[in-house]
């Protein structure tokens, strides 16, 4: 009876570890031998991102793989965390579009010491050789078109900025902008706030500049839906005649080039080419290929001159 026992203590034992080995695989290991892969945004409220992630997902899964989204919602240290759950998992790569160039690199050094390869979208991060990869728009660029289309229509202007100074990719397009008027005096940047890209923080910001400096005529924003806070405020405050440029492309923006007299323009970028160039190298990167380390898509800028170019219900 004794020796029974033991055998049976024994198998007990036996199946606890196995149903234990079974549950760490099927939590830190790929379903049936696919691959995982981890992305975290600035935040998912912006649907510049969803189209990024819809275009990742896609190419991910007709693999056979799987994508985790997550969102930090502008949280650094939430990001931060995100990336560590997901080295804990040990996904196959990790995509990270940075909230802070400088404050990700502690999660950054972590995944490369894991050896889990990193491809950074839309911005940058300051310590580039801790990526294996950046797939971003032109943003510089995306700055001297706002520019340069504001000189061909004003000769002279007060100019706001909307800003997020810690995102690499926004603050390019302000330097852009600002590199661009440097040498001309008749361009003066009378006020300027942060709104971290936010539609529901850029308009009580562009409101406060309104009652600091009144005589606006430009509003440049580091995007689309910073911009539209910005023409929320000046409607909301009886502006009729300010030109507001944004950096996106998005539907919204669009569809107001026509309907709206103060929006100027917007920079198209395409976050269709952004996800889906991003999951090809991360592809060819697990299969050994060399990459690109730097991916920059080219931009254009849209005006009430040639909207009828582009689609304005969808993406580019």
């Amino acid at each position: 009876m004794q020796f029974n026992r033991k055998i049976f203590l024994s198998i007990i034992t036996l199946l606890t570890i196995i149903v234990f080995i079974i549950a760490y695989l099927f939590y830190f290991m790929p379903i049936n031998g696919h691959r995982v892969f981890g992305v975290t945004y600035m935040t998912m409220n912006n649907p510049f991102y969803e189209i990024i992630n819809n275009e990742l997902k896609k190419n991910i899964e007709k693999n056979g793989d799987r994508l985790i989204t997550l969102d930090p919602q502008l949280d650094i240290d939430k990001q931060n965390e995100q990336i560590y759950s997901f080295i804990e998992q040990k996904v196959d790569g990790i995509f990270i579009n940075p909230i802070d160039a400088k404050k990700i690199e502690p999660a950054l050094k972590a995944a490369k010491k894991a050896h889990i390869p990193i491809i950074t979208v839309d911005a940058p991060v300051t310590n580039i050789d801790l990526v294996n990869c950046t797939v971003v728009s032109d943003n510089y660029n995306a700055g001297v078109q706002c520019a340069k289309d504001m000189m061909s229509k004003l000769k002279s202007a007060n100019i706001v900025l909307l800003k997020h100074t810690t995102a690499l990719s926004a603050k390019q397009r302000i330097e852009g902008f600002l590199d661009t008027i440097d040498a001309h005096s008749e361009y003066i940047i009378i006020n300027q706030g942060e709104c971290k890209g936010q539609l529901e923080k850029a308009m009580p910001v562009m409101q406060r500049i309104l009652k600091e400096t009144p005589e606006v005529d430009v509003v440049m924003s580091l995007n689309d839906p910073s911009a539209l806070g910005a023409l929320a405020a000046l409607e909301s405050m009886g502006y009729e005649d300010v030109m507001v440029y944004g950096v996106d492309g998005t539907p919204d923006i669009k569809s107001l080039i026509e309907e709206s007299p103060m929006v100027a323009g917007t920079v198209a970028q395409s976050p269709i080419s952004i996800g889906r160039i991003a999951a090809k190298n991360m592809y060819d990167l697990l299969s050994g290929k060399e990459i690109g380390s730097n991916i920059v898509i080219p931009v254009e800028i849209i005006t009430k001159e040639n909207i009828a170019q582009f689609n304005k219900t969808g993406w580019q």
